[in-house]
């Protein structure tokens, strides 16, 4: 009797056995990592969109789409909005923060110096987070991709499309700090050329409609940065531009699809595919997102859109790749 227990005995251990083996595995399939990642954009335009777009879709790639959460959240191109979403995502304890735009990373980084933030469309870092001795990273929990496209190229378009302009308009908003920096940059460009040039600022988006009548009085080209508040208003500015026969040369393709003629802009849905990455990176291994250099997108494209330079009458040299459109 005793001998038929004790085998019974060890065959319920060993039942057990692979019982809590199962369970065990099956626990750890259902306690998988989901990574929570908090995305803070700016305001809805196409640059800051496919920027988002390929930074989920590099996420997804990398990571796994049953592995990675995301809350989006729009800030309506408002500075105080942009600190009451990222504040959220840290008192939501979220992996990782995205900041699309400057104000969303300059709001990121006021709420957190430990939950990593990966950056994208930000234009200058050093000008966005004050940062003086600049030195390709931030060594802090930030890190991402840039929007910035060369300048200097864009001021020898400006030349190369227009050679007997006598002034350009440069219109920018004044409350975006790394708009005003690609103004002084593609100023001193302008010098060199020779090309004169006035400012033309608005502080938001209530007095772009006059401003931007006032530039088209006294130029013969405008010249937009890649600047948020002009992108979300390309509809405003083009019906003032293109009836008073000015053109406009744009710092990427969303505002020159909106109101330019042409552009060398950079794809904003590489940099922020390339974010991603940097993510998936940090998420996965720990990277200390103080070390990782800023990234760019090193391969821009001449630009036009086809349309609008025959209504104005432009013809585009070599060179220059049409836009296309949604019809296409």
């Amino acid at each position: 009797m005793k001998k038929h227990f004790k085998k019974f005995l060890a065959v319920c251990c060993a039942v057990m056995l692979v019982a809590a083996v199962f369970a065990g595995c099956s626990g750890s399939e259902e306690t998988a990592k989901v990574y929570k990642v908090g995305i803070c954009q700016l305001v809805e335009h196409d640059a800051l969109d496919l920027a988002t777009e390929g930074f989920q879709q590099a996420l997804i790639d990398k990571l796994g789409e049953e592995n990675v959460s995301f809350d989006l959240q729009n800030a309506a191109n408002d500075s105080s909005t942009c600190a009451t979403i990222v504040n959220g995502f840290v008192a939501d304890g979220v992996d990782l923060i995205m900041a699309n735009a400057t104000p969303a990373l300059q709001a990121a980084q006021a709420a957190t110096d430990t939950i990593p933030i990966v950056g994208t469309s930000v234009t200058d870092y050093a000008t966005a987070l004050e940062i003086s001795d600049w030195t390709g990273t931030t060594g802090t929990n930030i890190t991402g991709t840039a929007d910035l496209a060369p300048l200097a190229e864009q001021a020898a378009m400006i030349q190369e499309l227009f050679p007997d302009a006598e002034q350009v308009g440069l219109i920018y908003c004044s409350g975006e700090p790394n708009s005003a920096y690609q103004i002084s940059v593609i100023e001193s460009e302008l010098t060199e050329l020779g090309i004169a040039y006035k400012e033309f600022a608005f502080s938001d988006s209530n007095d772009i409609a006059s401003v931007t009548t006032s530039a088209c009085s006294e130029c013969d080209v405008l010249y937009i940065p890649t600047d948020n508040t002009a992108a979300s208003c390309t509809e405003t500015i083009n019906n003032i531009a293109e009836p008073a026969g000015v053109p406009i040369v744009a710092g990427e393709e969303g505002i020159c699809t909106g109101c330019g003629v042409a552009t060398l802009s950079i794809s904003y849905y590489n940099i922020g595919y390339i974010a991603g990455e940097m993510a998936a990176d940090i998420l996965q291994n720990g990277t200390d997102p103080g070390t990782v250099e800023i990234q760019y997108d090193t391969e821009p494209v001449k630009e036009y859109d086809a349309d609008r330079c025959e209504a104005l009458g432009i013809t585009v040299p070599d060179g220059y790749v049409a836009i296309a459109t949604e019809e296409e």
